[in-house]
């Protein structure tokens, strides 16, 4: 893959810093070309790169001789539940719930439960008629799970960016983030507002899907995003709705964060386990009742290693399944 060669900074440092912010889950390496720079993408192999120290015991729980470099593609169905590592197959689940509907526009209610919005700008091009995959070189469309698979599979929808593209096929869809304090300390209201931004690296060209959130008065309703720690105001109003449910662990715990450097630093969200068991287990008894069991559609549970401590993995699966009265298959 070429890119100009004013594209990157020259420092190493400097370099190393930009290619990280830019493609943040995929390792890139940038070789001087004199003309440009040529780049190289691998998904990381290095333990230290995957920041916690209990991953491995993670991994073998988790099972399939998954190793550190394909964490990524770890991912299992089991009727309307899917399971993945990373949260980016959120949106690959979301394409197969598309197929299945017989209103193609009808806007469903997001449960996200989640420390983090997941709102980044995935990378893909805007095109005339679509999407396309800027690492891949793919065509893109959500009614096209074969498509989203890909565009996952090469790192173009990646961790934290998943909810952008769907927020953009369904923009009067209204997102409920249910999060805990530090992020969240209040309930609040956004109005959703899909835009574009330009690309910065690999084709300044570009165009690329993008949300942003405005301040709203407070009141639900299509294109908004409801923030809050409070259970009861998270699924108020929202009754006949039919609902995705995307539950990212590191809700419950996000010890690590993704930052390799959690050991010098205290984390603001790292309850102890029965703490974690004892929120899992309110979470499940307000969406296990039947009249709002039957509308959850479609769930996602994505591990998050590096965010959420892989010691709670096995725990907190089972707790979580077997709460929600879900098919183990």
């Amino acid at each position: 893959m070429r890119i100009a060669l004013g594209s990157l900074p020259s420092e190493p440092g400097k370099r190393h810093a930009a290619l990280r912010d830019y493609f943040c889950d995929i390792d890139a390496h940038a070789i001087d070309c004199g003309d440009g720079w040529e780049l190289s993408l691998a998904w990381p192999a290095d333990p230290e790169r995957h920041v916690d120290p209990a991953l491995a015991a993670g991994l073998a729980w988790w099972g399939g001789d998954v190793r550190y470099e394909t964490t990524f593609a770890a991912q299992r169905r089991s009727g309307k539940l899917l399971r993945c590592l990373y949260d980016s197959w959120t949106l690959a689940s979301w394409s197969e719930w598309m197929t299945r509907q017989s209103d193609p526009e009808r806007q469903p209610v997001i449960l996200h439960i989640d420390d983090h919005r997941d709102l980044g700008s995935p990378r893909l091009r805007v095109e005339m008629d679509g999407w396309s995959d800027m690492i891949g070189g793919n065509a893109v469309t959500l009614s096209d799970p074969i498509s989203v698979t890909n565009a996952v599979t090469s790192g173009a929808i990646g961790m934290g960016s998943f909810m952008t593209p769907f927020l953009h096929r369904f923009p009067g869809c209204e997102v409920r983030h249910l999060c805990q304090p530090p992020k969240a300390q209040s309930t609040k209201i956004f109005r959703i507002e899909p835009g574009l931004v330009s690309d910065n690296l690999l084709d300044p060209l570009a165009c690329r899907p993008s949300v942003t959130l405005r301040d709203l008065e407070p009141r639900t309703g299509p294109s908004t995003y409801l923030l809050t720690p409070n259970i009861e105001d998270w699924l108020a109003d929202t009754q006949d709705r039919r609902y995705l449910l995307h539950i990212d662990l590191d809700y419950f715990n996000n010890r690590y964060d993704g930052d390799s450097d959690w050991s010098l630093h205290a984390s603001p969200l790292d309850p102890p386990r029965d703490v974690i068991m004892a929120r899992i287990d309110e979470l499940t008894r307000v969406l296990s009742p039947p009249d709002i069991a039957a509308r959850i559609d479609d769930v996602v549970i994505a591990f998050s290693p590096g965010f959420f401590p892989a010691e709670f993995w096995q725990e907190a699966d089972r707790r979580l399944v077997d709460g929600l009265g879900l098919s183990d298959g």
